[in-house]
């Protein structure tokens, strides 16, 4: 019994560390939260990006790892008013003729808070105390003239809009220096958060033009605040190594860590990106052959820390008299796995399962298929829960056995109670004796928690990364399934169903423990007010199926062992 308690403890603490994430989650500040999701007033003037160059030199010349290059030198930054607007049916962007940044991304589909439909996330902006921008240019070899993220672009236009009927839009920009002409054109599709980069190099000159294209993500360090548990936002990026077989490697690395290290690795078929709660940004080379070399950047801008994750790909010659074009992905949008598998390999591991993956990924292919099936995320999880009950009916089945044969001999062990409670050695004997006569397990009844853990943690991280439970409705009062109960009814009625499960299991002998488990229903009930409601949905639905299961089997187990008491 002393072990059935300190587990039951384990799992109690593993309920309050989810549940000071999920309170911190709701109680973060609105200056934490802007850095997330919070639409925030542009600046009048913004400053210029963080002086993040990378040097000339790559995987094919042997050149050095990327470094932070010294100031600009290209003049101020434009103003908000200078940039270019772009609009598609899920996208609004904003970006610099300033090397052509995109310094301001929009996600439409995706309102910050549900009661404000037409405040949508912000996920890259460039604003006084907090950047998060992505960066592209060119490095000439030998001092040959090509664009980096400081040079100015001229653009036809200032605005671009998908227009009705279309299906692509292409913004592009020019540039020209010494007889080479460089057009940075965007091309973005309806429907997609993957847009197109590409770089057409016209060498107009005599002598061949050589040099390479860097991609790079820049962004203020993580929010403030002290977590347990929290979704992860930092840097990742894969590939397998070049030469080096197929093995995809897959990395995160955190902000602090890219001012520390100087990352310096050459990996082909991969991508680099910088992920956050719910959505991410990601540079993926067109051709997953060419090997890239990914480096980190620590830079100052208007007194705070960037960093900045990039790639930079090997060099390209282009013949006098020719042209040739660099293409690259930026991906811009939600973490949603059916958008990202197709773009490169392993880049849906950027929906940040944690060490459950292996447990979370199957219950959201399952969620995932009700949901195709009954277009309702709570039906969903109510339907997967039950799935989980029938894949461990069998366990459950032996636990409530044992279970219900503890409570039939519950006057016994209390009869033993008070014959030996003052010689703990002989009460522990004699109890055994007990067990194994009626043939009882003493731990049985912990078998039921010990599987619900790990799948109780699997789906919290499944509710807590998956965007695409974001906002999503089950019925009447349920508006969010990421969110609490705003009426707390979901956790009441789970409180109920444990108060109901528990009268079903055999009272604890020992009193401490028996005002524990009385208790056990209130404090959870407290709990699980601050989960989300797709969790507390999880649990009540399990408790339910678990009551009834346990009431069949105890009510068997009881008629058994009352005939074999008649008989004997």
């Amino acid at each position: 019994m002393e072990q059935r308690r300190l587990i039951l403890i384990i799992a109690l603490g593993f309920v309050l560390i989810l549940l000071w994430q999920a309170w911190l989650e709701d109680n973060q500040s609105p200056a934490e939260r802007s850095n997330v999701t919070q639409t925030t007033e542009q600046a009048a003037a913004d400053k210029a990006p963080a002086d993040d160059l990378p040097t000339s030199g790559g995987p094919s010349t042997g050149g050095d790892v990327p470094a932070a290059a010294g100031g600009d030198s290209n003049g101020s930054a434009s103003v908000a008013g200078d940039r270019v607007r772009v609009e598609t049916d899920v996208l609004s962007l904003e970006i610099d003729p300033r090397g052509g940044v995109i310094r301001q991304a929009d996600l439409l589909e995706y309102p910050v808070e549900l009661d404000r439909p037409d405040d949508p996330v912000r996920l890259l902006q460039d604003t006084s105390g907090f950047t998060y921008i992505a960066q592209s240019g060119l490095i000439g070899s030998k001092n040959a003239p090509a664009p980096d993220h400081h040079a100015r672009f001229q653009v036809e236009q200032p605005e671009y809009r998908l227009a009705e009927g279309e299906s692509v839009l292409e913004v592009p920009m020019t540039w020209e220096q010494d007889g080479i002409r460089v057009t940075k054109a965007y091309l973005f599709k309806r429907g997609s958060y993957a847009v197109d980069l590409r770089y057409t190099v016209e060498n107009t000159t005599d002598a061949e033009w050589r040099g390479q294209q860097y991609r790079q993500l820049t962004r203020s360090g993580s929010t403030p605040g002290m977590q347990l548990m929290y979704t992860y936002t930092g840097g990742v990026y894969a590939g397998t190594p070049a030469g080096g077989g197929d093995r995809l490697n897959y990395e995160k690395i955190e902000f602090d860590e890219m001012g520390k290290i100087k990352l310096q690795k050459d990996l082909q078929d991969g991508w680099a990106a910088i992920i956050q709660h719910y959505f991410m940004s990601a540079w993926v080379p067109s051709n997953p052959e060419q090997v890239n070399q990914y480096y980190t950047l620590k830079s100052q801008k208007d007194g705070f820390t960037v960093y900045s994750l990039g790639l930079m790909s090997p060099v390209t010659a282009v013949a006098p008299q020719s042209s040739e074009t660099l293409e690259s992905i930026l991906y811009v949008g939600p973490k949603i796995q059916s958008n990202l598998e197709p773009l490169a390999t392993g880049l849906h591991l950027a929906v940040d399962f944690g060490i459950l993956t292996f447990i979370s990924e199957p219950i959201f292919w399952l969620l995932d298929l009700f949901h195709d099936w009954v277009g309702n995320w709570g039906w969903a999880i109510v339907l997967v829960t039950v799935v989980i009950k029938l894949l461990f009916l069998w366990p459950s089945a032996v636990s409530y056995r044992s279970m219900a044969r503890m409570r039939a001999v519950t006057p016994k062990m209390q009869a033993l109670k008070e014959r030996f409670g003052d010689d703990k050695q002989r009460l522990s004997q004699e109890m055994m004796k007990l067990y194994q006569k009626e043939k009882i397990n003493p731990l049985g009844g912990c078998l039921p928690i010990l599987i619900q853990i790990p799948v109780f943690i699997a789906l919290y991280w499944v509710l807590v990364e998956s965007v695409e439970l974001r906002q999503a409705p089950w019925i009447l009062w349920i508006e969010d399934l990421t969110q609490k109960d705003p009426y707390f009814i979901l956790p009441l009625l789970m409180g109920a169903s444990m108060f109901l499960q528990q009268k079903l299991n055999p009272a604890p002998v020992d009193p401490m423990q028996k005002k524990i488990f009385q208790w056990l229903p209130v404090v959870f009930t407290v709990f699980f007010a601050f989960f989300p409601a797709g969790l507390v949905l999880y649990w009540f639905v399990n408790n339910l199926l678990s009551i009834v299961q346990q009431a069949i089997i105890t009510r068997r187990v009881e008629k058994q062992m009352a005939a074999q008491k008649g008989s004997s």
